[in-house]
């Protein structure tokens, strides 16, 4: 069961974020499941039309998102991975105009997997940061 779900939440970064799929998330988010930390550390995102709705917000200021992932530890039900977004600031949906700035965001999930699909996930990054080098950018 944990290689399932190491390859699961791997499919999930590379499906969702890289690829793009809403599809995806419809598959791999469970209808009661809650995104917590995104798009900002207070959030709590509760099944798969929530998360879609900020996923395209996301989207939509970047392009090119491309997450790596650094690292993964799987423990039954539970998958941490570490990973880095590269993207590009194309977008205005964060409040202040494209910086057309390439910029990367380094961040931490936690997820829990029930029944093949993501239950919970707890996510960490530094928004701050991020609007701070493209804030500085436009300068």
């Amino acid at each position: 069961m944990s290689e399932q779900n190491r390859a699961l939440a791997i499919r999930w970064f590379e499906e969702v974020w890289n690829q793009g799929s809403e599809a995806a998330i419809d598959e791999l988010f469970h209808p009661q499941g809650h995104a917590y930390g995104f798009p900002d550390p207070t959030s709590d995102l509760i099944g798969p039309e929530a998360f879609k709705a900020v996923h395209r917000q996301f989207k939509s200021a970047f392009s090119g998102i491309n997450v790596v992932i650094e690292d993964v530890i799987v423990e039954g039900d539970r998958v941490a991975i570490r990973w880095t977004s590269h993207m590009t600031h194309t977008g205005d949906t964060l409040g202040f105009a494209a910086t057309n700035r390439k910029t990367a965001l380094a961040g931490s999930s936690f997820i829990q997997i029930r029944n093949g699909q993501i239950m919970h996930g707890w996510n960490q990054m530094d928004f701050t940061k991020l609007a701070i080098q493209l804030q500085s950018a436009e300068a």
